[in-house]
């Protein structure tokens, strides 16, 4: 076998992202607060870029077009330009300094430090208190507690006796017991909120009925006794187990609605999520009219002065041509990028509003099944530039702010063989479930018949799919007496 280095001449096709591509991709994506962010970076950090004056509109044509002439007005020391971050000579002109800020949440207390608040105010010993931690760094968001009695029993000894060699806490000198922590069990479970603490739902309500003096009532002895035949709505067979009427024992499971499943959630720490619309859709003259919601973005341009001084290409040279030719042709693809951005979504939500008139005019049951795939094919984009329009952005309609990706949905036959969307048949679903006779609740293969009459083909599965995605109970779950 002969070992030798040769040399060969070949052709081939590669796809490369230049990073011109890449800017204009992540502007596209960026929802409007990070937008807004983002822009005042860049003009923090890039002196070629200017805020634009409302009155004094200037195209990116004209802009090039400036710098190709090479125009220059007065000389410049590059040197001390550069060396002093560019704050000499040709300043940029004065503007209003504005600022972008991301609406912050207050802090809120925990559901820890409500407990903790309480347990305070109880004649509790220092072993007690030192137990109730175990349980507080045990219960979920939801006010459950997460783990078995003995668990709590194994962790609170565990850490006793690290405090013991730490402090040498002579309160922590004997070890917890079962009893020990069944009894601060009690403690914490007659804490505010009602229902706290529990280890399932059943125990759960049953503390929210005790904690309202209801342990006499039917509902009471529903959840205490007969637990598996309640959630089942099984009420013919409560109604003779108790010797009742089925309306009766279905009156007292109602009394259950006003109850907290989940009575920690109330102090858990959800952070505010505030949306910004990026869009606005008006009715003007009968006419849906798109607007960009961008009053409150930086709106850029090139500095003219610092456009001239680059455009004499004999004032400096090595590095510092380098840096500022760098400099020049980032802002200058920005600014590109950025009215690039704006077309798109304009082009994108125009064709949506045309598409989805029905909607803005009659509601959900009217939208039309929508692809990004139609959508890329019509205006001639590609489908994974869609994809970026519609991410994360928002727009503002009469109808109230919704999502883009609201107003795509995949489609379903009809028998006028025209396609409904999902979304409106799911809605559809809803006003049937809604109108029907309580008494005798639809089925999954009724609902399916009550579409076909109204020109909608679709299966029992597809019924049973939607009606669980829109938390609708099955039919015998739904039944009044």
């Amino acid at each position: 076998m002969k070992v030798s280095l040769q040399q060969s001449l070949g052709l081939k096709q590669e796809l490369r992202m230049n990073p011109r591509l890449y800017q204009a991709m992540d502007l596209l994506y960026m929802p409007l607060l990070d937008l807004q962010q983002h822009l005042k970076l860049e003009l923090e950090t890039n002196p070629f870029l200017e805020l634009a004056e409302a009155e004094e509109p200037e195209s990116v044509e004209q802009q090039e077009a400036e710098v190709s002439e090479n125009e220059h007005t007065d000389e410049a020391d590059w040197e001390k330009i550069l060396l002093d971050g560019f704050e000499v000579g040709g300043a940029r002109p004065d503007h209003d300094e504005r600022e972008f800020y991301q609406p912050v949440a207050v802090e809120t207390r925990s559901l820890g430090d409500h407990l903790r608040d309480q347990l305070q105010m109880l004649d509790l010993n220092q072993r007690q208190l030192f137990l109730s931690e175990e349980f507080i760094g045990n219960i979920g968001d939801d006010g459950y507690l997460q783990i078995a009695l003995e668990d709590i029993v194994t962790g609170a000894n565990a850490s006793r006796e690290a405090a013991v060699e730490e402090d040498g806490d002579p309160s922590l000198a004997e070890p917890f017991t079962l009893p020990d922590v069944e009894a601060m069990l009690d403690v914490i479970q007659h804490l505010d909120p009602a229902g706290i603490a529990a280890r399932d739902l059943r125990e759960c309500l049953m503390l929210q009925l005790e904690s309202d003096g209801q342990t006499d009532t039917l509902t009471y002895k529903l959840v205490d006794e007969a637990f598996e035949d309640l959630i089942g709505h099984r009420w013919t067979e409560l109604g003779k187990r108790y010797g009742l009427g089925a309306k009766e024992v279905q009156a007292a499971a109602d009394e259950l609605a006003r109850l907290d499943p989940k009575p920690g959630l109330r102090f858990a720490e959800t952070g505010e999520e505030y949306v910004m619309p990026d869009l606005v859709v008006e009715k003007i003259d009968d006419e849906y009219r798109v607007f960009l919601n961008d009053s409150g973005t930086p709106r850029l341009r090139i500095s003219k002065i610092y456009r001239d001084l680059a455009g004499d290409k004999k004032k400096f040279v090595g590095e510092n041509r380098e840096f500022v030719t760098q400099k020049l042709n980032s802002a200058t693809w920005l600014v590109q990028a950025i009215e690039q951005r704006r077309q798109t979504m304009l082009k994108v939500m125009n064709f949506i509003v045309d598409r989805q008139r029905g909607y803005f005019e009659k509601g959900v049951e009217h939208l039309k099944p929508l692809t990004l795939r139609e959508v890329a094919d019509v205006l001639e984009m590609h489908e994974s530039t869609i994809s970026r329009v519609t991410s994360q952005k928002y727009v503002q309609t009469p109808r109230g702010v919704f999502s883009l990706k609201f107003f795509f949905s995949s489609s379903l036959g009809t028998t006028s063989g025209e396609d409904a969307s999902s979304r409106a048949v799911k809605a559809q679903i809803e006003k049937i479930v809604a109108e029907e006779d309580h008494a005798k609740p639809l089925t999954d293969a009724a609902i399916g018949e009550a579409l076909k009459q109204r020109g909608i083909q679709i299966a029992r599965r597809t019924v049973a799919k939607y009606r669980e995605q829109l938390g609708v109970l099955p039919a015998r779950m739904r039944k009044r007496v």
